[in-house]
């Protein structure tokens, strides 16, 4: 759809007014419309995946024309690539699977004889998705917004346009043979709609931006509306000496060669002074080996001034820029430091608080590490790439958030509902409790959920 003010104050509105409905229906309805877009996006395969060659011809095109950008997103655009649209709809199913999170009763307190406290979850209201690239996403925060109970409207950036045109065709034409309104779902494709919609406080509840660090930026910059997100993935693993000298090999390369563009992709590789010489030429060598470009400090360069193997023009010399830079391609920054204390403060002042990691044969120093990172995931001997809804059992997910307000993390169902409390009582009036004489006394009785 076009907006105008107008119609973005309208659309916004209707949205409101679906998610009343959207999240008072029972979890079999909202189930029951997610198995109508999965089986409408399957049968539509063909007709999606030729828009979505459309999308990467163009995509192609600029990149071979030297734009910088079309080229990291030429993997991201693809639907047909590893397994990918398999993915997005086992991924509906997967969705639909899970637990209802509408209606938990988180507590339950007696607050007086017939007067009963609970905390209840529900959805959020209406969520405004802005994304770049990937048209996955709109599958995917579609039926993660249906079985939350949120309405949700939808913006595509304009490099995935055929493909977004295709997909929420399907998804409007599933939804009208369901309980869920259609205005619960809006996809919205016309590039002026951002501005409009931002402006939206009064109706939209949540923005989610997925996409560049420039997207990010510009939505928090330019509403009033809370935004959930992160602006870059610089993720860091430092590499202690006392690392298993193998598996170190092994989680560094799939770290930052198994999905290069990816946000949980490790940016900076942290050596330990005593490292260099007995662990990094490994590393290195597996790195380079695989194609990765190595921007190194003086120190971990010097530590590599043997290696062979195609290294040529692969190890440079590192800049302080590329400490802050999320290259999302085969480029790693390589630092040299003397403690964990120094890695803890690198990671802490360079990093974007998304992921990182140690890798270390000591416990009390990965404690210290993730206690003292302060990241929305710190782990112990373990791939950045782990940072995935999927990969943590939530299901798929809406983005992975680094504020630390509401959600942390992959953000899935849980972190599309927030709670309201419900009280049940018996006309019960404030005044009649208090310290004096005659009054009632508060039980705060905890009860069983």
């Amino acid at each position: 759809m076009s907006l105008t003010n107008a119609s973005a104050d309208a659309a916004a509105a209707a949205a409101k007014t679906a998610s009343y409905t959207l999240a008072s229906l029972a979890a079999t309805d909202r189930n029951a419309a997610l198995d109508a877009v999965h089986d409408a996006l399957a049968r539509a395969r063909d007709d999606i995946l030729a828009a979505n060659a459309r999308d990467l011809d163009n995509a192609r095109a600029a990149a071979a024309e030297g734009d910088a950008q079309a080229q990291a997103l030429v993997s991201r655009l693809d639907l047909g690539k590893k397994g990918k649209w398999e993915d997005m709809l086992r991924g509906i199913h997967d969705v639909r699977d899970l637990d209802d999170p509408v209606g938990r009763v988180q507590m339950r307190t007696k607050l007086d004889d017939d007067l009963t406290l609970e905390r209840v979850s529900c959805p959020i209201g209406v969520l405004l998705v802005i994304f770049e690239a990937r048209p996955e996403v709109i599958a995917n925060i579609a039926s993660l917004a249906i079985k939350s109970g949120n309405a949700a409207i939808l913006k595509g950036g304009k490099e995935s346009t055929e493909s977004f045109v295709a997909i929420a065709s399907v998804i409007s034409s599933a939804l009208d043979a369901t309980a869920v309104p259609n205005a619960a779902i809006q996809l919205v494709t016309t590039r002026d709609a951002v501005a409009q919609l931002l402006a939206q406080d009064r109706y939209i509840d949540l923005v989610i931006p997925r996409g560049s660090n420039d997207l990010v930026r510009h939505c928090k910059d330019s509403t009033k509306i809370p935004v959930l997100g992160h602006a870059d993935g610089i993720c860091a693993i430092y590499l202690a000496a006392d690392a298993d000298p193998q598996k170190a090999v092994t989680t560094l390369v799939d770290a930052k060669t198994s999905y290069p563009a990816a946000c949980n992709s490790v940016e900076t590789l942290l050596v330990q002074d005593t490292a260099l010489p007995s662990l990094l030429p490994a590393v290195a060598t597996a790195l380079v080996a695989a194609g990765v470009s190595l921007r190194c400090d003086a120190p971990s360069r010097a530590a590599l001034a043997n290696l062979r193997n195609g290294s040529d023009g692969l190890i440079r010399d590192a800049v302080p820029a590329d400490y802050d830079t999320e290259f999302l391609s085969l480029t790693l920054a390589v630092k040299t430091v003397s403690t964990l204390d120094d890695a803890i403060a690198h990671i802490n002042t360079h990093g974007s608080h998304h992921t990182d990691a140690i890798l270390t044969a000591n416990p009390a120093d990965a404690e210290r590490f993730m206690n003292r990172v302060d990241s929305a995931g710190v782990y112990w001997n373990a791939s950045t790439r782990v940072a995935d809804g999927m990969r943590y059992g939530f299901g798929t997910e809406v983005g992975i958030s680094t504020n630390k307000i509401h959600a942390r993390g992959p953000v899935g169902l849980e972190g599309l509902t927030i709670y309201k409390y419900k009280l049940r009582g018996d006309y019960q009036a404030t005044a009649a409790y208090g310290e004096g004489e005659g009054k009632r006394r508060w039980k705060h009785e905890a009860l069983p959920l």
